[in-house]
């Protein structure tokens, strides 16, 4: 037996280290994960050359919410038929370490594949949706890869569209569809771990990130978006230089997503080739990925 479940990142309107709450969008970039069934155990093999300890706690909390043995011990009084292993690979073109919510995506595809597997095996009761994205987040604070728990990421990752929250009690305030609009990435070449970021910086920044988040609970998610990004590259030392150029062309919003190291720009066709020249000047040090808002969010393919 098997699943397949697309998941896709999310980009940050609001970064929620700074108060507890944000706000984020999905994107066309995703991690699909595959899982099989296999006797007992639990084998990852990522495309991406990634640590698995964050797939294999996804797997783990999904076999222990069900109370499902993934290892033959046999002095376990359960029955052998309550013993199941399973592979898990990936294929993506979500960049890890980008603040694109990889992880976010990454936990979610996983732990919904893992449950939908064992829910089929053994009859089981399906987790609802906040169940399947709690269960991710959990598994991620696990891991170590998130500070807040992600969970504007991972809704926004899971749900589609956007969602603007309350990350600390894990609610959700406003869960839309977004405006189909066209985005470009600009990637510097290097890596930003979520988990390293200097938290005591980024918390100076509060009473301004609360304006911003002000703007995304009113939906002006743009204006949000704009604050939000300069703030952050502030903060976190990146240059603020590459948001303003894309406004500059023409973007109808620009900005840092998450910690970094990813600027989005949400364009039109008037702006487009105006922001692809603009940030060309800096691809000698990163490179531009074209994309869309992401209205489907995680999905069941097979």
């Amino acid at each position: 037996m098997k699943k397949i479940v697309r998941s896709p990142g999310s980009a940050t309107i609001v970064n929620a280290i700074a108060t507890g709450s944000g706000s984020a969008f999905g994107i066309n970039l995703d991690i699909v994960a595959e899982v099989r069934s296999t006797s007992s155990g639990i084998k990852c093999s990522p495309d991406l050359d990634i640590d698995t300890s964050l797939m294999e706690l996804c797997a783990k909390n999904v076999f222990n919410h069900y109370q499902i043995n993934f290892e033959d011990n046999k002095e376990d009084l359960r029955s052998v038929e309550d013993v199941i292993g399973i592979e898990i690979s990936t294929k993506s073109d979500l960049p890890p370490a980008s603040g694109l919510s990889s992880s976010s995506a990454l936990s979610n595809a996983v732990t919904l594949a893992t449950s939908e597997l064992i829910v089929d095996e053994f009859d089981k009761k399906p987790m609802d949706d906040l169940e399947i994205v709690n269960l991710a987040i959990d598994s991620s604070l696990e891991a170590g890869v998130t500070i807040t728990g992600a969970f504007d990421d991972a809704t926004a990752s899971y749900f589609g569209g956007v969602t603007v929250t309350d990350n600390i009690n894990r609610e959700i305030i406003i869960k839309e569809k977004m405006d189909n609009h066209k985005l470009l990435i600009y990637m510097p070449n290097i890596d930003s771990m979520t988990a390293n970021s200097d938290v005591k910086r980024m918390k100076l920044l509060a009473p301004l990130v609360e304006m911003a988040f002000e703007k995304a609970s009113q939906k002006e998610y743009y204006t949000a978006l704009n604050l939000n990004g300069i703030l952050y590259s502030n903060a976190l030392g990146f240059d603020t230089k590459i948001a303003i150029d894309a406004l500059s062309a023409g973007a109808i919003a620009s900005g840092l997503s998450g910690t970094g190291s990813a600027y989005v720009a949400i364009i039109d066709n008037e702006s487009k080739d105006n922001v692809k020249d603009i940030w060309n000047a800096y691809t000698d040090s990163g490179r531009i990925i074209e994309t869309e808002v992401d209205n489907l969010g995680t999905s069941i393919i097979e």
